[in-house]
């Protein structure tokens, strides 16, 4: 099957007035108004952006990966440094977080507004993405599926398809949560292809409960309903900070956005999002054992680790601990980042977030190395 081109969007937004709001997909853009004045949108630097989708073929007939790119419009030609592919982490898809437009403006509206050609993948069983035949099962026929080799696999297609779309040899890699760990697995046998990764909470060895998988048999899959993903949401938050950490409908533009690219799930009451369980099974097998599942010793480009102090799912041992294995790095920098959680790129605090998320993809040399 030959890759899928899906459309192109150019959207326009005048200066000093933030970017365009537009429709996306489905429910992406529900809630924009109220995100909108909720919180004043800060403007990326380019005026105008070009949206593009493909469907990519799986290794399961009839399954297609599910890629988004953004970009300066009238814009064709990058340099690799100025590519960046995103993958998500083990729950929720990149395409309704990293291209949420929370105040009118997304993370990927952000970069691509700083001259990036930006890409996001839902692997397959998430998102936008095709569902494996597994998940039109009961989640107990079927063993845990989408691995994080698996993953990386995944990543590494995507990749090939932008290095070839583009005529280069090296991107910039960025993963969220167990993203990292698909990443950071890509680009330690990789990494003649990869110029800087970002790791945003990075997953290493526990010390504490996972708050996703539970304790009994896994199957295929596990389903997350809206309560569940608003109170793993807020877990390690001060009380006194909850009411005000995540602005007003910015929890109700992404659940709605999310939740309805889940159609079987939608269908369930109460609705339910399902996502693969292979990385629940990774974190028992690996994680949660004393084990890597992948040397970051063998990473050997520029990494960017940031964090949230917040975060109970991947705490900031976790982050800590990964730094001191980045051996083998031209740079690194760990980057931690007050009042914020697992999920600070969707919160009050997403600006200091995303600039340093900007600053360490577009610095010419870094002040380490001067």
């Amino acid at each position: 099957m030959a890759d899928r081109p899906m459309r192109t969007d150019p959207n326009a937004a005048q200066p000093g007035r933030g970017l365009a709001r537009r429709e996306l997909v489905g429910a992406l853009a529900a809630g924009a108004v109220v995100a909108a004045s909720a919180a004043p949108a800060v403007a990326a630097p380019s005026a105008r952006l070009a949206t593009e989708e493909f469907r990519l073929p799986w290794s399961e007939p009839g399954v297609e990966i599910y890629v988004r790119n953004k970009r300066p419009a009238g814009t064709e030609r990058f340099p690799g440094d100025r590519i960046l592919l995103y993958v998500h982490g083990a729950t929720y898809p990149a395409s309704t977080a990293f291209d949420l437009p929370l105040g009118g403006m997304s993370p990927m509206d952000y970069l691509a507004g700083l001259g990036f050609d930006v890409y996001l993948v839902d692997l397959p069983g998430y998102g936008l993405s095709g569902r494996p035949a597994a998940m039109s099962a009961p989640a107990s026929d079927n063993a845990p599926f989408m691995r994080t080799p698996d993953s990386a696999k995944v990543v590494g297609q995507v990749v090939d398809f932008i290095l070839k779309r583009r005529g280069v040899e090296k991107i910039d890699l960025m993963g969220w949560s167990w993203g990292t760990s698909t990443m950071g697995l890509y680009t330690s046998t990789h990494n003649d292809k990869v110029n800087r990764l970002v790791l945003y909470a990075p997953q290493w060895l526990a010390r504490t409960p996972a708050l996703i998988g539970g304790n009994g048999p896994l199957g295929a899959y596990r389903s997350v309903s809206r309560d569940n993903a608003k109170t793993r949401w807020l877990t390690g938050v001060p009380e006194d900070k909850k009411a005000e950490l995540i602005p007003p409908g910015w929890f109700e533009q992404w659940a709605d956005a999310t939740f309805a690219t889940d159609q079987a799930g939608a269908k369930q009451t109460p609705p339910v999002l399902r996502a693969p369980n292979g990385v629940v099974a990774d974190s028992k097998e690996f994680w949660q054992t004393g084990k890597p599942l992948y040397d970051p010793g063998e990473i050997r480009v520029p990494v960017l680790i940031i964090h949230a102090e917040w975060d109970a799912d991947l705490p900031s041992y976790q982050a800590q601990e990964y730094f001191t294995k980045l051996t083998h790095a031209p740079y690194k920098r760990f980057v931690e980042l007050g009042e914020g959680t697992h999920t600070v790129m969707m919160e009050k605090n997403r600006m200091q977030f995303l600039h340093e998320v900007g600053a360490f993809l577009t610095e010419a040399d870094p002040q380490a190395l001067n």
